[in-house]
């Protein structure tokens, strides 16, 4: 009998309300039960689960769930953001590396599958993986083996491997960007969670969960909405999904404190919908340009990335020049600042202290510095900080 088969078998002693209830899935769509009752069957299991979706519907929450009913529970569930992390050292963070493995690294360091050995390992966006670090997951995947970088000596998890997606696989696949044996490996089970557009009945749910949350955190007033007003909210497509629908609910509760609001000042935090364009990542199309136009293109994208990086950590510094100010002239005692460093000193000291301050956690560290992760990889391979 397979582990499906005991499942099914045992399927009648579920019951999904409680367990939602339980684990603070929040709707009541059909659609939404039925990925519960997946959960519910998949989560004791130690099967391998992909989660696609658009961004911002849930899919990081419906992880989260399946490790915390899992028999692994009370171990770590390492969380990793693929598209977040520098494809040159990808493998590092995922597998770890040797001593003297490459330029900057003074020592060994553990990956995060080896942080999560007897847990759960969560890849969001895991279509974001460059095909050289596939190869490597498929082995982890297959029979639990991997290779530190710069390492000849196999190491050895049990890892319960989740992973996530807003890409269509299967067309990466088709076109030569993702492993079809990696793909047809990790999709045992593929839990697709819709669009918060086709499960309006979630609607009600989420904002009240999101208005109490908020009004709570933030001594804020919610004044109630009309029947109008949340038939707005129900219509509207919500490209953002989940996540949009907690900015929107946050924005109205601060500029329409203690309102009662209608459709009209609902609909004033709704975007205009304009449909979108082909999937291209926002690269520039080569359609009716010359090659090297649309290179160029690419070339100037990317500098503006660099540019707006580089902005983000000047505004930083900035902040923290002012705060150390501050507390200087109103604390005569308080250390004063070394005049000697410069820019790219000063930097290269803030990111340090942060990742000390967070036992290295580069998404705290990179939330403390108010800093996208993709630029704190970024500077901790520059000031060479592994």
């Amino acid at each position: 009998m397979s582990w499906l088969d005991n499942v099914e078998s045992a399927a009648y002693k579920l019951n999904p309300r409680s367990f939602q209830e339980e684990h603070g899935i929040l709707g009541e769509s059909v659609e939404l039960k039925k990925i519960v009752e997946v959960v519910q069957q998949v989560a004791p299991t130690d099967i391998t689960v992909l989660i696609t979706g658009e961004s911002g519907v849930g899919k990081e929450i419906i992880a989260k769930t399946i490790h915390a009913a899992s028999q692994r529970s009370k171990k770590s569930l390492i969380t990793v953001n693929s598209g977040a992390i520098p494809e040159g050292i990808i493998e590092s963070e995922l597998f770890g590396h040797e001593r003297g493995s490459f330029t900057g690294a003074a020592g060994e360091r553990k990956g995060d599958f080896e942080l999560a050995d007897n847990g759960t390992i969560f890849l969001d966006e895991i279509g974001e993986l460059p095909l050289s670090a596939q190869v490597k997951f498929l082995r982890i995947l297959e029979n639990g083996e991997f290779l530190r970088v710069g390492s000849s000596m196999p190491r050895r998890v049990n890892v319960r491997v989740l992973a996530a997606t807003n890409k269509n696989l299967e067309a990466e696949v088709r076109n030569g960007h993702f492993r079809s044996d990696l793909y047809f490996r990790l999709r045992s089970v593929n839990i697709v969670i819709p669009p918060l557009r086709q499960r309006v009945d979630d609607v009600p749910v989420l904002f009240r969960a999101f208005v109490d949350e908020f009004s709570a955190k933030n001594n804020a007033k919610f004044g109630g909405i009309s029947d109008e007003g949340m038939n707005a909210l129900k219509s509207y497509h919500w490209p953002g999904n989940v996540r949009e629908l907690r900015n929107v609910v946050e924005s109205m509760l601060v500029l329409e404190s203690g309102k009662f609001l209608n459709a009209a000042d609902i609909n004033k935090y709704l975007k205009e919908y304009h449909p979108p364009a082909a999937e291209s990542r926002n690269l520039p199309m080569v359609t009716g340009k010359s090659v090297e136009q649309a290179e160029r293109e690419l070339i100037l994208r990317a500098l503006f990335e660099i540019k707006a990086d580089v902005l983000e950590l000047k505004n930083v510094l900035h902040e923290q020049a002012t705060a150390l100010a501050h507390v200087q002239q109103n604390d005569p005692m308080a250390i004063q600042a070394d005049s000697s460093l410069s820019l790219t000193d000063m930097e290269h000291k803030l990111i340090a202290e942060a990742l000390q301050r967070f036992k290295g956690n580069r998404r705290a560290a990179a939330r403390a510095l108010n800093i996208s992760e993709r630029t704190l990889y970024r500077k901790i391979k520059e000031y060479h900080l592994e």
